[in-house]
Order: structure tokens, then sequence, then C-alpha cells
């Protein structure tokens, strides 16, 4: 098996995660379309496995995620649904066969309150980064719509995925 990867998770529930999932090289960029597909696939698999959703952005060549797998439920096991699942639709949608994503995906279990919010802008960020528009807020396929700053707050204008509300200590270097 030379050149796999021997990356071995550690922590694989109850915790929260970064997640980075890539478009498979060989596969055409995803539109929106596409991106309808993934906010129906990760609202299904989020209904029938009960995993948090907190923070979200869907772009052509990947997409990121804030998640909390509870416990039996595994990050690698939520991953491989959202992606089996997405694959089916996107590809019976557009007449294709085969992978879509990249077999890996980059996670990252986040410890503290300041790294969780980093990552909810790094996400919320990253169209603009990408050049795809100039603010955040004008990127219809992410959850800086949901973000209005109460945990008691309804979610947001029409968001593909609402987020799921949840109460985080307090300061900066809170464990969460």
């Amino acid at each position: 098996m030379r050149g796999m990867s021997r990356l071995r998770r550690l922590v694989l529930s109850d915790r929260v995660f970064f997640i980075t999932c890539r478009v498979h090289h060989l596969r055409r960029s995803l539109g929106e379309p596409e991106f309808a597909c993934l906010g129906e696939v990760m609202r299904e698999r989020r209904k029938a496995h009960g995993f948090l959703f907190t923070a979200w952005v869907f772009l052509p060549d990947h997409w990121h995620a804030i998640i909390f797998p509870r416990f039996p439920l595994t990050i690698s096991r939520v991953l491989e649904s959202l992606k089996v699942s997405a694959t089916r639709l996107i590809n019976a949608d557009r007449g294709e066969r085969g992978v879509l994503f990249q077999g890996r995906f980059f996670d990252r279990a986040l410890r503290t309150v300041k790294e969780y919010d980093e990552k909810v802008a790094y996400i919320h960020g990253n169209p603009v980064k990408a050049g795809l528009v100039e603010r955040p807020e004008n990127w219809k396929c992410s959850s800086v719509h949901d973000y209005t700053g109460g945990v008691e707050a309804p979610s947001g204008s029409g968001s593909p995925i609402p987020v799921d509300r949840v109460l985080m200590p307090t300061g900066e270097q809170g464990r969460i």
C-alpha cells in the first residue's frame, strides 16, 4: 500500500471538527445545482444521524464545515455518509458515474473558543479569498447568513442549511 496515508484519527466523536472536503481533480467543478444537492444531503444526513452542524460553505472545488458528531457516531462515519449520499445524488443529477470527492478529507479537532471563532471566520471568508465575491455576505452557499450573534436568534434568511446554535464557554481560551 505504497503512497497511502497512515493518518490515524485518535479522537473520533464528541469533539468539534473543522472539515475540508475536496472535489476529485478529475471531476467538473460544482455549481448552483450541485450546491442545492449538497444542501439537501446535509439536511437529510444531519436529521438521520443527529450530528451538529455549526458553520459551512460550498465552493466550486471544495467545501468546509464545522461538525460535532455525538458518540457513538464518528467524524469518519459522518463524512462517509455525506460524501456517498452527495455523490449518488449529484451523479444522478448530472448523468455521470464514479467518485466525486477525493477519498480522504482534512479534519481538525478544535480545542478552544478562539480556534473555533477563527475557523468560522475562515469558512465565511473563503469565497472572498477565492475571488468569487467581494464580501462574505454576497456568497449564497454559506452559513454566514445564519450568524446573527445570539444563540436564541432564529435561523438566518433562508439559508439552505440552517446552523445548529450552541453555547460556547466564555473567553477565547475556553475549552470546547
